[in-house]
Formats: C-alpha cells, sequence, structure tokens
C-alpha cells in the first residue's frame, strides 16, 4: 500500500509541475490541497490519514496538539531550513522526522523592491486610473537617489538590499541589536547606534529581522512615531515584528506616506480585514518566497527528502 503525502497550501496548484515526483511516485500518493485549513481543527481532520506532509514556510503551525493527532504521520518536509512553526521536541517523541529544503534569497530581495518603488512612484494608483480612464497623471514621485535606506536587519537578505539601494545612489544605513559597524561597512552600509535614530533619519525604512522575542513587536505605536511624516515602511519578513493596529493607526493618520507589506497576523486574509482596504498600503499576499526557482527547490529537495526517508537515510533533517 501506498504512503499519502499532503502537500499543503498549495494555492496555484503548482506543486506537482514545479518538481520531479517521478522517483517517489510507485511509493507515494501525492495529494496537493489548493485551500488553508484556517484552524488545528480542520488541519488535522484533513491530514488523519497522511503519513508525510509538505509544507510552505511557517504558514501553518504544528504544535505539539497537533502532532498528537497525527497518529499515521512520519515525515513532515519544510521548505527552507529553518522552521519556528514547528515543534521539533514533540515531532521527535511521536518518531516523526522533519526534513527542510534549499531556498533562495533573491525573491525577497526583489519583491522588496517591487513594493518600495511601487509606493514611490504610485505605481498601482497611475497604472488603475490609466486602465479605468481616470487622470493622466495624478500623483508625483519620490525619489530614490540621495534619499537615505533604512535596513532593520543586516543578514542575508538585507544585505543584498542594501546592495540595490546603493546601486540606486541612496544613502544607506543599518541597524540590528547585534550588528556592529565593522559588519556593516562590509555589508557597505552606515552603522546606526540605535533603532530609533534609524526611524527618525530615513526616508524608507525596510525590515529584514528574524522573527524572535526579541523582534516580537519591535516596531509598535512609539517607534511608528519616529517616522517622517514622507517615509515609507516596507516589511517582507515577518507580520509579528511590526505592531499591526500601530501600522493601521499612522496610515489611517498619514502619518507616514505609505507602507508596503507582503506579510500579515493572519494568512491568508479575512475578506473583511482591516489590511485590506488600509490607506497609503501596498499589500502583497505573502509572495516574497514565490517564484518558479524557489518552488523548483523547494518541491524538488521535497522529492528528494523523501526519497531519502524511504530508503532509510533522512537528509536535510532538521530540529
Amino acid at each position: 500500500m501506498k504512503l499519502r503525502c499532503a502537500v499543503l497550501d498549495d494555492y496555484q496548484s503548482v506543486a506537482g509541475t514545479a518538481a520531479d515526483w517521478s522517483p517517489v511516485a510507485d511509493d507515494v500518493e501525492v495529494v496537493g490541497f489548493a485551500d488553508h485549513c484556517a484552524t488545528e481543527d480542520e488541519l488535522g481532520a484533513r491530514l488523519a490519514e497522511f503519513d508525510i506532509v509538505v509544507t510552505l514556510r511557517e504558514r501553518v503551525p504544528f504544535p505539539a496538539t497537533l502532532i498528537e493527532r497525527l497518529p499515521r504521520l512520519r515525515l513532515i518536509v519544510a521548505s527552507g531550513m529553518r522552521n519556528a512553526s514547528i515543534d521539533h521536541a514533540a515531532a521527535e517523541r511521536h518518531g516523526i522526522t522533519v526534513c527542510g529544503t534549499a531556498s533562495t534569497a533573491t525573491p525577497p530581495v526583489e519583491l522588496t523592491w517591487a513594493l518600495l518603488l511601487g509606493l514611490a512612484r504610485g505605481l498601482v494608483a497611475e497604472a488603475n486610473s490609466l486602465r479605468e480612464g481616470g487622470p493622466w497623471q495624478s500623483t508625483v514621485g519620490a525619489d530614490l537617489y540621495g534619499r537615505r535606506l533604512g535596513i532593520l536587519g543586516l543578514g542575508k537578505i538585507g544585505g543584498r538590499v542594501a546592495a540595490v539601494g546603493r546601486a540606486f545612489g541612496m544613502d544607506v544605513v543599518a541597524w540590528s541589536e547585534n550588528l556592529t559597524a565593522e559588519r556593516a561597512e562590509e555589508a557597505g552600509a552606515g552603522f546606526i547606534a540605535s533603532k530609533e535614530e534609524l526611524l527618525e533619519t530615513s526616508d524608507f525604512v525596510s525590515v529584514h529581522l528574524v522573527l524572535s522575542d526579541r523582534t516580537r513587536g519591535l516596531l509598535g505605536a512609539k517607534e511608528l512615531a519616529l517616522m517622517r511624516p514622507g517615509s515609507y515602511l516596507v516589511n517582507t519578513s515577518r507580520a509579528a515584528i511590526v505592531d499591526q493596529d500601530a501600522l493601521l493607526d499612522v496610515l489611517r493618520r498619514g502619518a507616514i506616506a505609505g507602507a508596503g507589506i507582503d506579510v500579515f497576523d493572519i494568512e491568508p486574509l479575512p475578506g473583511d480585514h482591516p489590511m485590506r482596504s488600509a490607506p497609503r498600503l501596498l499589500a502583497t499576499p505573502h509572495l516574497g518566497y514565490v517564484s518558479q526557482a524557489n518552488y523548483a527547490a523547494y518541491y524538488g529537495d521535497a522529492v528528494e527528502d523523501i526519497r531519502a526517508y524511504l530508503d532509510g537515510k533522512p537528509v536535510r533533517r532538521l530540529g
């Protein structure tokens, strides 16, 4: 009898074609789900008859309470090589192997700049106006050259965002709790001693921090109030780093010029979520990692992980 593999949140129904699944076809029945389970009860019911689960990023939590409800589950494959939404200790207690996949930082870097440029030049409003017969030119774009780009988090993604900022002729500066002046200089960014100074002096602020107890709620009402009225905020990292209610407040009041957001406190966003109608907001449905190359890496490695597990030699183990 074949093992059953669930591929979660395959919204575009492309998991089956993004990689060659033939290496496991004789042993595994693969079932893709194009919708999202909003509750643990729904997910528990869906996965009750599956032995393997492939999950994207940290979108679906696997706490101990869920793992205990899935006695058939033997293997979880999570895209990327870090996943804080899986209770790895609980998985180990229940004999579940957890594996990761390769991923690339390029797609979120590119989306960061798509959002930043879209905000700066009013692209959505102007494009919609042109299509709908509206006014010919209704906005005046914000320049990038000579403006300050403040980066929160100068790791792999933040460092690449900094390189693009320099190419635009921007004054690039960075801050994070552990960032040193030497590391900032190596990445081609100026070192800012505090997040408060970065927020006060930057025209564009881009968030590239890992979500942790230290960064959760890092930008709240007090911090956002430091930003200039003409400044922009971009977050393609994790929603919980920026207080969502505080962000909605500054957008509604026009306290900042705009925000580009790809991550949200609830995903997918409910139809009546205030982020869907907030002013001065350019929002995308968590597209940071969604690219052809990344999907090929995710699902290609998922097939390898499953084959290796079936052969008794698991690879890319997490936990």
